[in-house]
């Protein structure tokens, strides 16, 4: 009886669909070990804090009041902000 040892994962890490995201879902992705208030917090300040950034979002629709990202909102983010790993 012969066993085969599995290869090492070559792969590269999943990354994040370009999809609708609730604002808490798409925080968590970028502060993964905090509480979800805490990740909203820190992305709303991210996007306050990051050059051009609330302008983009707002040209694409964003109003901070909104609970749901758009896709080519998310698109944006991930350009400016760089993609999270899942």
């Amino acid at each position: 009886m012969t066993t085969t040892i599995p290869s090492p994962r070559t792969e590269a890490p999943s990354q994040p669909a370009l999809r609708f995201y609730g604002r808490t879902e798409l925080a968590r992705l970028y502060s993964p070990f905090t509480t979800d208030r805490t990740a909203w917090r820190r992305l709303q300040a991210l996007i306050a804090t990051t050059p051009g950034l609330a302008d983009s979002l707002a040209q694409e629709g964003y109003r901070s009041n909104q609970r749901t990202f758009t896709p080519r909102q998310v698109a944006l983010l991930f350009q400016t902000l760089g993609e999270p790993l899942e």
